[in-house]
């Protein structure tokens, strides 16, 4: 029983407990979220037909610091604002807004942020994010299935061998990179808190 109520993820410790404060505190974080992202997106280093940028590391944050059901929200949140025309996605308003946008070379990226978020919050749930080593096998998992989601949309689109080329290829550093910084960075702050667990 300890361990249910003890495998929170950080975000639970400055929500209050219940009610329309609560509620309100999590749209607060949401829409925190989703300008995180739209400023991480923006941070980017051109390299083909999917630039790389900050934003699977905001993703993985999100996912660890907010958990599976406020992280997920949060980035389903973050795809309406971009369906709806809003310029928050890399290359937006340049390369389109809107549905459109979604439809194109980044959008199995987009997908898979998603799904990353769902594994590392739900990882974050059950505790992971305490300790670096689980927390960086929940955020490995997870770069897995965002990266294999692009590659595929990204092969319907300009072949398996370019998706690979310019898709995977490039990130695979850079990723691995920010998946050890995100892995270091969550236990790190439960290590600096009071009567952690």
């Amino acid at each position: 029983m300890a361990t249910v109520l003890t495998a929170r993820p950080l975000v639970a410790l400055a929500l209050p407990e219940r009610g329309a404060t609560r509620l309100a505190a999590q749209i607060a974080l949401a829409v925190l979220g989703t300008l995180l992202l739209a400023v991480s997106a923006k941070t980017k280093v051109v390299l083909g037909p999917v630039d790389m940028s900050l934003q699977s590391l905001v993703v993985l944050l999100i996912g660890a610091g907010f958990g599976l059901r406020l992280g997920v929200a949060t980035l389903v949140l973050y795809m309406i604002e971009g369906a709806a025309g809003l310029p928050v996605f890399q290359s937006t308003p340049e390369k389109g807004i809107g549905l459109l946008y979604m439809m194109g070379s980044t959008g199995g990226y987009l997908a898979g942020f998603v799904a990353m978020a769902a594994i590392v919050g739900w990882a974050a749930d059950r505790g992971f994010d305490r300790n670096p080593i689980s927390l960086l096998c929940a955020m490995l998992v997870a770069e897995i299935v965002m990266m294999a989601m692009g590659f595929a949309w990204l092969a319907v689109l300009i072949g398996a061998e370019a998706s690979f080329q310019f898709g995977v290829l490039p990130f695979i550093v850079p990723d691995l990179i920010k998946v050890g910084l995100g892995a270091a960075l969550v236990p790190a702050v439960w290590s600096l808190l009071p009567g952690r667990s």
